[in-house]
């Protein structure tokens, strides 16, 4: 493991104490139903490596932004992807039944709670925004404007949507990617633009080379979920290995072989790091960020 990857771990690990305590606190227990929000704070709080607020924490840091400011981006952008993995395992989507190595909200719970509990999380998160103290108000508005296009049907949802529709279907790398920088790529295109919009000091171009970073990293995050699908224990990555193939969902692998999604893995990682040339060590966390996003082993 290089020094790179290792210095992402201690960043990760810090980031996930004060993102964890964030979260732990946003969700309070005043909601009007125990059990829905003892779903919400099972499915948020039962674990994750907390990729996204990382790099939402990582780009504030790489443009001289406040990291206390970025934790209520970094925590909304996150209760978001926790209600996307909420809705994505139900029956009418994937019908998984093991996330993170616990069993899915809606088996933990029931189908009615799952949905609820996702509705909940989501409008938590641009609540969270909305509110937050440390944030003026052009950046609150800024922010729920990235967070909502990243999560709507121009994002997120748009490439569920095209995803549920290809399944069985041949695609071409154009149509892979175009359906990836939707579904994975928009939130975490979101996370970095976001975590860099605390800055008051910040200027286009710093935040081009960071939509570019993103836009980069965000492939090679679906890239390597896809060889890990293949190549990963289910103990592991914390889902039953093989899901992807035995749904005949089109991924990386099935298009360009094993070796040709770790070639194209490496060029996007290649890209990613270039996008960030014209920072010094303060983009340093985002640099060891992109280089854990491949290394990763779930």
């Amino acid at each position: 493991m290089s020094e790179q990857t290792l210095d992402a771990t201690r960043f990760l690990d810090s980031c996930r104490d004060r993102v964890d305590a964030e979260l732990d606190r946003c969700i309070d227990r005043n909601a009007a139903s125990e059990r829905l929000q003892e779903a919400m704070r099972y499915s948020v709080l039962g674990g994750g490596k907390r990729i996204r607020p990382a790099l939402c924490l990582a780009a504030a840091k790489a443009v001289g932004g406040s990291f206390e400011s970025a934790l209520v981006p970094a925590c909304a952008v996150e209760l978001i992807h926790a209600y996307s993995l909420i809705h994505d395992d139900l029956p009418a989507m994937d019908d998984d039944e093991l996330r993170r190595g616990r069993p899915t909200t809606h088996i933990a719970f029931d189908e009615a709670t799952a949905i609820l509990a996702g509705d909940a999380l989501q409008a938590l998160a641009f609540g969270m925004l909305s509110e937050s103290a440390t944030l003026g108000s052009d950046a609150r508005l800024a922010m729920i404007g990235e967070l909502a296009a990243a999560a709507g049907h121009r994002g997120m949802v748009g490439g569920q949507a095209i995803d549920l529709e290809s399944v069985g279907r041949t695609l071409t790398l154009a149509q892979l990617e175009t359906m990836h920088r939707h579904k994975t790529g928009a939130l975490i295109q979101a996370s970095v633009r976001m975590g860099a919009l605390v800055s008051p000091e910040l200027d286009e171009r710093a935040l081009d080379a960071l939509t570019a970073f993103a836009k980069s990293l965000g492939l090679a995050f679906q890239v390597q979920d896809d060889l890990l699908d293949i190549e990963g224990a289910t103990e592991v990555i914390g889902k039953p290995q093989g899901s992807d193939e035995a749904r005949a969902k089109p991924t990386y692998p099935a298009l360009l072989g094993q070796e040709g999604a770790r070639r194209h893995l490496a060029d996007l990682l290649s890209d990613a790091h270039e996008s960030l040339r014209a920072f010094g060590p303060e983009a340093d966390p985002l640099r060891a960020m992109a280089d854990f996003v491949v290394a990763r082993t779930h």
